[in-house]
């Protein structure tokens, strides 16, 4: 039995009125999962347009510690608890790995039962589809996992892509549906792990969900403000022209937003509000992180005034 990081991909469809009480729960289940030996971090991504169910993720330390979870009592009364804000059974996919995600692809996670006589003819058909993803724009590899005796029978492949984009590129082509019609292997299902923002909002808490839209925006805005006006400043001895200004300070402003400013600013600075704590005081707490956001760009406003109509002269 494998002994690397697991990651455990749970998808659950949410009756409509019973969002929050179902991203409650997750922040208990993600508690609980906290206190158990081997646990490594967790996540909750809210459904999208190409991903209609909530998509949870587990990451444990081993096979071991993983299955332990997986059949503790405690998880057990847990979802009982639940079961009155599923509108439906969810899924459950298991990925044993030794690497780390990468948190800037679009990944789709897809999930097939493989008799046990077929393998190798399905490690062949596999390696056709791998051929034929790689003359797509923005793949960036697939990554096949074994059955896990004892915990999962389904193989478990992972394709990534740079963009949703791409990906959807590749899932709806006709050599996709020509390998698919091939292929006598049975049904499948297929999950999506999109990450748009990538490492700007990873903040590492145990119990972490994502930002709303609303949040996302207003986080951005609160780096981006400064660090454009930073570079316009930094960049205007240059003299470059209107064009070349824009297209080379928006890509300067990616990188810094990417690498700097929200890992070493808007994270630290504004975490407590956009993944508050499961006790934070609602809405209290999400009042004061809009109040917040205003008052940290207001004075950014003032600085920049002060710096460059008192200090630097510009007009």
């Amino acid at each position: 039995m494998s002994t690397g990081s697991v990651s455990i991909v749970i998808g659950q469809a949410v009756k409509p009125g019973h969002e929050d009480d179902y991203v409650r729960w997750e922040h208990r289940l993600a508690d609980e999962a906290a206190r158990l030996p081997g646990y490594l971090s967790s996540e909750l991504n809210r459904p999208t347009e190409r991903q209609p169910d909530w998509t949870a993720i587990y990451r444990f330390d081993s096979v071991a510690n993983a299955q332990h979870w997986l059949d503790s009592p405690v998880r057990q009364s847990l979802l009982e608890k639940a079961a009155p804000y599923f509108a439906g059974p969810g899924t459950r996919q298991v990925i044993a790995d030794e690497g780390q995600p990468d948190d800037a692809l679009v990944t789709a996670l897809v999930s097939r039962q493989v008799p046990a006589a077929q393998v190798e003819e399905f490690l062949g058909w596999q390696d056709s589809v791998a051929k034929a993803m790689r003359q797509f724009p923005g793949f960036r590899g697939i990554e096949v996992f074994r059955p896990i005796e004892g915990v999962q029978d389904e193989w478990n492949l992972c394709l990534k892509f740079d963009t949703a984009e791409h990906l959807d590129a590749w899932l709806s082509s006709d050599q996709r549906r020509d390998l698919i019609q091939s292929a006598p292997f049975g049904n499948f299902s297929l999950r999506r792990i999109d990450r748009s923002f990538g490492n700007w909002f990873a903040l590492g808490d145990r119990a972490a969900l994502p930002p709303s839209n609303l949040k996302t925006s207003l986080a951005v805005w609160v780096g981006l403000y400064p660090t454009i006006m930073l570079l316009t400043l930094l960049t205007i001895p240059f003299d470059w022209p209107l064009w070349a200004n824009i297209l080379i300070g928006n890509l300067l402003s990616s990188f810094v937003m990417s690498y700097v400013t929200m890992p070493f600013y808007g994270n630290p600075l504004l975490g407590w509000w956009l993944r508050p704590k499961t006790d934070a005081p609602q809405p209290r707490t999400n009042v004061l992180g809009v109040l917040a956001v205003l008052g940290i760009n207001a004075a950014w406003a003032v600085f920049f005034i002060v710096l460059t109509e008192r200090i630097l002269k510009l007009h």
